[in-house]
C-alpha cells in the first residue's frame, strides 16, 4: 500500500514542487500551485487517517527518492544523513573504523580493512560479518546500518562479528581516516612510473602531481596512468589532473544545458608539470564521469594513449542544491562533452524503449569526430581506447560471478586454508581454478544469457498462439546448446577469473598496496601500456 502511494499519487505532486524554479516555474505557475495545493491535503489525510501508523519522514524520504529514480540514476535527494555521506565521499576524510564495508539485509561484510587502520588493528579481516553493533542488532536496524560504525575520533565500538562460522567480539577505537585519491605510485622499470588514481577528490590532483613529480625525481621517462575502476568525483579536479599534461588555457570539457547560466567551457588554468612526457592511461567499463573527462580530453589532445575497455558513459552534471533542514538535492543540470565535441552520455534516460529501460545509440549511428591532429574518434557514450584489450571488458559470466561476490567469498576461503608468506612466488594453478568452479558448483552459481531470456519469452509467447507443441524439440535443442555453452564458458574466461582471483587473493594477504605491486608484474593491461612505452615508434603512431 506504501508504495503504491507514494509511486501512484506522491511522486507527480513531488515533481512539481521540487521543480518550482526558473522558467518552468513562471510557465507552469498555476499547474505548480494547483500541485502543492493536492499534495499538501492529500499528506495530512493520509498521516491522519490511514489504517496504521505513518511517519510522515519516512514516507516522504521514500516518496522524493522513488520520483527522482524516473528522470535518472543520478538526480538525487539526500537527508542528512546523506549529506554527510557526500562530504566524506568530496573530501577523503571521515572518523571511523578504516575499512570497505558492504551493507547486506542482515550483516555489515567487511570488504577490506585499511592497514594499519582501527578495524585492521582490531583483528578484522575481509570477509568478517558483522552482526551487531554496540547493542544495535544489524538485522533489526531500518537505515543504513554501516553508520553505527562511524562516531567521534577516541571514542569506542563493540561489533559482533562472525568469521568461518565462528562468533567473536571485538573493541575498535574509531580514527580520523584519511582516503587517499592517489592509494599507489611507484617504477615499473627504470624508465616507466605507474600512478593509480582512484577517485577525484578534493585532494585528487595535488596526490596525482606529488605523485608524478616523484616519479620523475626518480627516473621516470614515461607515465602510466591507471584510472580503471575510478567512478569519477569533482568535475574542476579532473581539470586539474589533465593540467599536468597539457598547457595552460587548454580547453578540456565543456558543459551544455537548456539553462544558459550551466552552459560552461573549463579551461586548464595552472602551469603545467610536464606537456612532453609520453602517457598511457587505463580505463575500463567502472571509468566513469571524472576519469572519462581525463581520459577523453588526453586523447582528443593527442597526448596519451588510451588502452583498455570502453569507459561507463556517466557524461550527465549534477550540482548539488541546499534544501531546508540540513537536506539537499543533487539535480543533473547538463552533459559533458570533450575538446572534440564528444558527448560522454551513453544511455538516454529521457528516450526509454517500450519495457521502460534506457536506450542507447547503436554503433550504426555514432557520429565521427577529429582529435587535435586529425585522428577520427567516435561518440556513442563512454570513451573508446585507442588500443582495446579483449581482458579488461568483462564477459557475462565474469560479471555474473563478480555480481555475486562469488570471487570475493572464494578468496576469503583461500585465506582461512592457504598460507602465503611471499608476494615474489605467489601465483594460482590449474588445481585452484578447479577448486574455484567446484566452488561455483557447491554455491549453485547459475546466469541467465540474454539469449536464454529471450527464447523464454518466445516460447511463452508460442504458447499463447498454440505454436508450442510445433517448435518443442527445436527449442529443447536450443537449451542444451545454451546450457553446453554456459558450462564452457567459465574455462572460456579462465584468465580473466585467474586474474580476479589472484588480485582478491593477495589483497587478503599483502593489502591493497601488495595488490598493486603483483598488478606490475602479473596485469595484462599494464603490460600492454609498458610495451606500447617502450616503443616509441609504436606509441607515436597510435597518437597520429
Amino acid at each position: 500500500m506504501k508504495k503504491l502511494l507514494t509511486k501512484k499519487i506522491l511522486l507527480p505532486v513531488f515533481l512539481g514542487v521540487l521543480f518550482m524554479t526558473g522558467s518552468a516555474f513562471k510557465s507552469d505557475f498555476f499547474e505548480i500551485a494547483k500541485q502543492i495545493e493536492i499534495f499538501t491535503t492529500l499528506f495530512k489525510e493520509v498521516n491522519m487517517n490511514y489504517v496504521d501508523e505513518t511517519n510522515p519522514a519516512d514516507l516522504m524520504d521514500t516518496a522524493i527518492k522513488s520520483m527522482l529514480q524516473d528522470l535518472d540514476p543520478y538526480t538525487n535527494f539526500y537527508n542528512e544523513q546523506d549529506v554527510e555521506e557526500s562530504r566524506i565521499n568530496n573530501t577523503g576524510d571521515y572518523t571511523g573504523i578504516g575499512a570497505s564495508v558492504l551493507t547486506l539485509k542482515d550483516k555489515l561484510v567487511i570488504v577490506e580493512p585499511y592497514k594499519d587502520f582501527p578495524a585492521d588493528k582490531a583483528g578484522l579481516k575481509a570477509g568478517d560479518e558483522i552482526i551487531k553493533v554496540d547493542n544495535t542488532v544489524v538485522a533489526d536496524f531500518n537505515d543504513d546500518a554501516g553508520n553505527l560504525l562511524q562516531g567521534a575520533a577516541g571514542t569506542s565500538v563493540a561489533v559482533t562479528y562472525v568469521r568461518q562460522g565462528k562468533t567473536l567480539t571485538a573493541t575498535i577505537q574509531r580514527e580520523a581516516v584519511e582516503i587517499h585519491a592517489v592509494p599507489h605510485y611507484s617504477m615499473i622499470d627504470e624508465k616507466i612510473g605507474y600512478v593509480v588514481l582512484r577517485k577525484f577528490n578534493e585532494k585528487a590532483s595535488s596526490e596525482t602531481i606529488t605523485a608524478v613529480r616523484a616519479l620523475k625525481s626518480q627516473g621516470a621517462k614515461q607515465i602510466v596512468l591507471d584510472l580503471r575502476g575510478n567512478l569519477g568525483g569533482l568535475l574542476n579536479e579532473a581539470v586539474n589532473v589533465t593540467n599536468i599534461f597539457v598547457p595552460q588555457n587548454q580547453l578540456v570539457v565543456t558543459t551544455k544545458s537548456k539553462v544558459d547560466k550551466y552552459n560552461k567551457t573549463y579551461y586548464t588554468q595552472k602551469e603545467p608539470i610536464d606537456t612532453e612526457i609520453p602517457v598511457v592511461v587505463l580505463i575500463d567499463g567502472r571509468s566513469a564521469s571524472a576519469s572519462e573527462i581525463v581520459a577523453g580530453a588526453l586523447q582528443d589532445l593527442d597526448r596519451a594513449v588510451v588502452v583498455g575497455a570502453r569507459s561507463f558513459g556517466k557524461g550527465l552534471v549534477q550540482r548539488p542544491k541546499e534544501l531546508v533542514y540540513g537536506t539537499q538535492m543533487k539535480i543533473t543540470i547538463s552533459r559533458y562533452y570533450t575538446p572534440s565535441g564528444r558527448c560522454i552520455q551513453s544511455l538516454d534516460y529521457w528516450n526509454r524503449d517500450k519495457s521502460g529501460k534506457a536506450t542507447r545509440v547503436k554503433k550504426e549511428n555514432y557520429t565521427a569526430f577529429k582529435t587535435k591532429r586529425g585522428r577520427t574518434v567516435y561518440d556513442g557514450g563512454g570513451i573508446q581506447p585507442d588500443i582495446e584489450l579483449d581482458i579488461t571488458k568483462l564477459s557475462p559470466i565474469t560479471s555474473a560471478i563478480v555480481d555475486e561476490n562469488l570471487i570475493f567469498d572464494f578468496a576469503t576461503a583461500y585465506y582461512y586454508s592457504h598460507q602465503v608468506k611471499d608476494l615474489k612466488s605467489f601465483e594460482l594453478t590449474d588445481t585452484d581454478f578447479k577448486a574455484f568452479k567446484d566452488f561455483l558448483k557447491d554455491n549453485k552459481f547459475t546466469f541467465e544469457t540474454k539469449t536464454e531470456k529471450a527464447f523464454d519469452d518466445a516460447m511463452l509467447v508460442s504458447k499463447e498462439e498454440a505454436l508450442d507443441g510445433i517448435i518443442d524439440s527445436q527449442y529443447a535443442s536450443l537449451v542444451m546448446a545454451l546450457n553446453a555453452y554456459k558450462t564452457e564458458a567459465i574455462d572460456d574466461n579462465k584468465t580473466q577469473l585467474m586474474g580476479l582471483l589472484a588480485e582478491e587473493i593477495v589483497k587478503r594477504y599483502f593489502y591493497r598496496e601488495g595488490m598493486y605491486t603483483y598488478y606490475i608484474s602479473h596485469n595484462p593491461e599494464i603490460k600492454k601500456g609498458t610495451d606500447i612505452l617502450k616503443n616509441p615508434s609504436t606509441y607515436l603512431g597510435h597518437l597520429q
